[in-house]
């Protein structure tokens, strides 16, 4: 743009020559509807027939190879904004149709239903009748939903559903615009029975996010997952890492980032633990010192009671960790949401203790990043993962050190 702001071409790839349309504001740039006049030799047929309309993939029409150099880019230059050197970075791939989380939109219209994802921009929704990067049981699940909602008094026009892949089989947390009947109850008991699911969950309210007033439809045994041998119980619509694969990445990649030889009393404070899938497998290094600041997720973690996890729940953004209170630990871990952890920044960067930062956000990587250089520290190691399929998102996982005085 003229004033350099930003613009933003949806579906467009680098080096296409494109026709923009109608501009409108998208935070401080624009963005615009594209005709493409001279398409990048990298443009290649996606490969769901709802890629284009669908809020959920962005970059199916990118030809794998420039898509994974694109996606180890995005780390290499967050580790460049903090001032880091460059490093020899591998992107660990995360396959199709292994999503095991998603949350889904439903409309009622008339003697039809649509369940999906919004359209880009829009609050329309896009019917799901296929989904490359959903786990196909549970697509089968949203598919058996269908006519099940139809028939539920408890659903006039507006829902959603949050479908999470537990070991335990599918998991389902459904809200609703009214309140569900005793018919509606023993309809979504038999497809709990039908389909293998441990639990169906009800929340008032249609609007994803939901108001966090949780009942149970139906259980017929715990919904269970199983981190690293120690079983879970997980909350409705709990936050789940994006697939298994991606999941068993991320942990990899932390405990090879930890320091060699830790003794088995070591003391490792985890921030931002959630319900454990990065925990308990720390707890074979170390002991583990859990911060988790959500309650639900925060009593999954106490109820999984592991003897060498201990868990506190605080609010780290409202109540960061002290440096006093850091002392005599000999790693810190932490996997924030996709903001940052900016309120415990000062903390960490004065500890000097070794730690790995777990991202899903390679500009507030970039940000806190900055702040522990600053102080001193040094980046030693960082892999890419691509546990985001198709989308713009990339993870990655960091570890930072203070170099040893020479002597």
């Amino acid at each position: 743009m003229p004033n350099g702001a930003a613009l933003f071409l949806p579906d467009t790839l680098p080096g296409e020559l494109a026709q923009p349309g109608l501009l409108s504001r998208r935070g401080e740039g624009w963005t615009a509807e594209a005709t493409v006049q001279e398409p990048s030799a990298d443009r290649v047929t996606p490969p769901c027939p709802h890629f284009g309309p669908c809020g959920g993939c962005t970059l199916q029409h990118w030809r794998d190879e420039a898509y994974a150099d694109w996606k180890r880019a995005q780390v290499a230059d967050a580790l460049r904004r903090m001032g880091a050197p460059d490093l020899d970075l591998t992107l660990v791939r995360t396959p199709p149709a292994a999503r095991r989380r998603m949350d889904l939109a439903i409309r009622r219209e008339g003697p039809a239903l649509r369940i999906g994802l919004h359209r880009r921009r829009s609050r329309d929704i896009v019917d799901m009748q296929a989904c490359p990067v959903l786990h196909p049981e549970l697509f089968g699940v949203v598919q058996a939903l269908r006519p099940v909602l139809l028939r539920l008094a408890g659903l006039r026009r507006e829902g959603s559903a949050v479908v999470n892949l537990l070991d335990s089989g599918p998991d389902l947390l459904l809200r609703t615009d009214a309140p569900l009947t005793a018919g509606d109850r023993v309809l979504l008991t038999a497809l709990a029975h039908a389909h293998g699911l441990p639990r169906i969950s009800w929340e008032p309210g249609a609007a994803r996010g939901g108001t966090g007033l949780t009942e149970p439809a139906c259980s017929l045994r715990p919904a269970t997952t199983v981190f690293n041998g120690i079983t879970t119980p997980i909350p409705p619509g709990a936050f789940l890492q994006a697939s298994r694969e991606g999941e068993a990445a991320i942990v990899a990649a932390v405990l090879a980032a930890l320091p060699e030889g830790l003794p088995a009393k070591a003391r490792v404070v985890e921030l931002f633990a959630g319900t454990g899938s990065i925990t308990h497998a720390l707890a074979t290094r170390s002991r583990v010192q859990a911060y988790e600041g959500d309650a639900a997720a925060y009593d999954a973690l106490r109820r999984a009671a592991n003897p060498r996890v201990t868990a506190t729940r605080r609010d780290l953004a409202r109540q960061p960790l002290q440096p006093a209170e850091l002392k005599g630990a000999s790693a810190v871990v932490l996997d924030p949401p996709h903001g940052g952890a900016l309120a415990q920044m000062p903390a960490l960067a004065a500890s000097g203790m070794p730690m790995v930062y777990v991202s899903c956000n390679p500009a507030a990587l970039a940000r806190d990043g900055r702040m522990l250089l600053q102080a001193g520290y040094q980046v030693v190691s960082a892999a890419p993962i691509d546990q985001f399929l198709w989308s713009a998102r990339v993870e990655s996982v960091v570890a930072f050190r203070v170099p040893a005085p020479r002597r």
